[in-house]
């Protein structure tokens, strides 16, 4: 028998890794969920899961709860600026339990991304790498959920901001990237390392059509300076910090470091992409 956990299990990656776990045949008594608050992984315990609580702060809690897990899906933090030291307890932890596999949550190519978000996770994958944990690299692109926020202020305004210039985007949905998690988890021979991305790549014009076709509203796509982006997410709400990500990331889109042709995603989920249309009919 083998036990497969999931950190983050009640988080938007990480329920849907486990959906896709139980979908390919996996007993739900073989599946453990981690997950900070165990009240909001009710309906997982009632389906059979294993519930246990550790956060990314506590390394023995952390190693009590990896106890007897087999494959792990580490899925990254969220707390931008400290996933370094919390993805370390993870990984000590998961040492100190003896687990044989794990599969992290990465960033595409974030080995030599220039996107501020790849500096965390390559700190993580270094860390696995000195751990001598044999593992495999899940290096996610970007989501098409990430745009579901903007849709409907810029289907009611008629114009979609960013800062992406004539850059492309290859993402997929999140439940694209789970069962793809769950290939890799579940496989007899996993590879080092997965590049994923969509296998349809659009601009933030062809996104603003879509908002558009989904909302029956005009939209448009405005670009603006990365700073000047940064500047109307804080406005519009968004903490510093996080508008200054999502601008770096819109950089990145325009000079290529979201964009990518590999078929490592379509080719663990057995079939094409889903796409931002079926991503948006979904959200609206």
């Amino acid at each position: 028998m083998t036990t497969y956990a999931v950190t983050g299990a009640t988080g938007g990656l990480g329920s849907s890794a486990i959906d896709a776990l139980l979908s390919s045949g996996i007993d739900a008594a073989d599946v453990v969920a981690i997950v900070r608050d165990p009240a909001k992984a009710a309906t997982l315990a009632d389906a059979g899961v294993t519930v246990r609580r550790a956060d990314y702060d506590d390394v023995d809690a952390l190693t009590a709860a990896l106890s007897g897990v087999d494959r792990l899906l580490f899925v990254s933090g969220s707390e931008i600026g400290r996933r370094a030291t919390q993805h370390a307890n993870v990984i000590a932890a998961a040492k100190a339990a003896g687990v044989p596999f794990v599969a992290y949550t990465s960033l595409l190519r974030a080995d030599d991304s220039s996107l501020s978000l790849a500096e965390e996770h390559r700190a993580t994958e270094q860390a696995l790498a000195e751990s001598g944990i044999n593992h495999s690299l899940l290096r996610n692109g970007w989501y098409w959920e990430n745009y579901v926020a903007s849709a409907g202020p810029a289907s009611e305004s008629g114009t979609l901001y960013g800062a992406a210039g004539d850059g492309r985007v290859a993402a997929a949905a999140r439940a694209d990237y789970a069962k793809a998690a769950a290939a890799v988890l579940t496989s007899d021979a996993p590879r080092a390392v997965y590049e994923l991305a969509g296998d349809v790549s659009l601009s933030y014009p062809q996104i603003a059509a879509q908002i558009s076709d989904a909302s029956g509203k005009p939209v448009a796509y405005q670009n603006l300076s990365e700073g000047d982006y940064a500047g109307a997410l804080v406005g519009a709400g968004l903490p510093e910090p996080v508008a200054a990500m999502l601008a770096d990331s819109d950089t990145g889109v325009s000079n290529g470091q979201l964009d990518s042709a590999s078929t490592d995603l379509v080719d663990l989920i057995g079939g094409p992409a889903t796409s931002f249309a079926q991503v948006l009919r979904t959200a609206l």
